[in-house]
């Protein structure tokens, strides 16, 4: 399956927050692979005017959160998610949409966004942080999935934590290290990938896709309001 890129001529407005934490310009590519007009800031206006953002990350959740703060943008990501603008956060950044974590030892408080907490994997002895490829079991349907195989696609992931969401229907997409964890949420408008789709390939890509029309969407519908 091929990721289908969204018409030039409706492309939507996807910004990548900038906060100092890994991986941004990857994503930026990646969307822009796909067809969105994307942009890396931390500008407020321009997140603000963004018919989408994305949340990527790599590092310690407690380093993510304090930057988030440091910036205000942890305040400027809840009043977008209010106003129904739809946010993808990617691996660190799914992990700071939940409500707390316990990595190094310390309760630190994320942005909310997703009932849950954030804890380390249970490896069962495997090997940490897990990196690599994991098969991602869709577990129900979702926007964000409706463009990869119904049984799944692997993806790539290098993680030692793993969120757990307090609503079971908030879990789109399980892969398995030792233990069965999610790596695919979805809450409202929030969603959320353990697993990195900039580095996943051709179902990487579809998955940026489908993110991709769903602000293309609703950027229609603000222009018709």
């Amino acid at each position: 399956m091929s990721a289908s890129p969204v018409p030039a001529a409706d492309a939507p407005r996807i910004a990548v927050v900038d906060y100092d934490m890994g991986n941004r310009r990857s994503v930026e590519k990646a969307l822009a692979h796909v067809g969105a007009q994307t942009v890396l800031t931390r500008d407020p206006q321009t997140l603000a005017d963004a018919d989408a953002l994305v949340l990527p990350g790599v590092g310690a959740f407690p380093s993510g959160a304090s930057s988030l703060r440091r910036y205000g943008l942890d305040v400027l990501l809840r009043e977008r998610v209010s106003a129904g603008t739809p946010l993808l956060g990617i691996c660190l950044g799914m992990q700071l949409l939940f409500d707390s974590s316990d990595e190094l030892g310390v309760e630190t408080p994320g942005l909310g966004l997703v009932p849950g907490r954030v804890r380390a994997l249970r490896a069962g002895g495997l090997r940490l942080p897990h990196i690599g490829w994991s098969d991602v079991r869709i577990e129900r349907p979702s926007p964000l999935s409706s463009r990869l195989p119904a049984t799944g696609a692997p993806f790539y992931h290098v993680h030692s934590y793993v969120a757990e969401p307090a609503r079971e229907q908030d879990v789109v997409g399980t892969a398995e290290y030792g233990e069965r964890f999610a790596t695919l949420v979805a809450h409202g408008q929030v969603y959320g990938t353990q697993f990195h789709p900039e580095k996943s390939s051709r179902d990487g890509l579809s998955l940026l896709a489908a993110f991709a029309a769903l602000a293309r969407d609703r950027r229609v519908q603000a222009v018709s309001a």
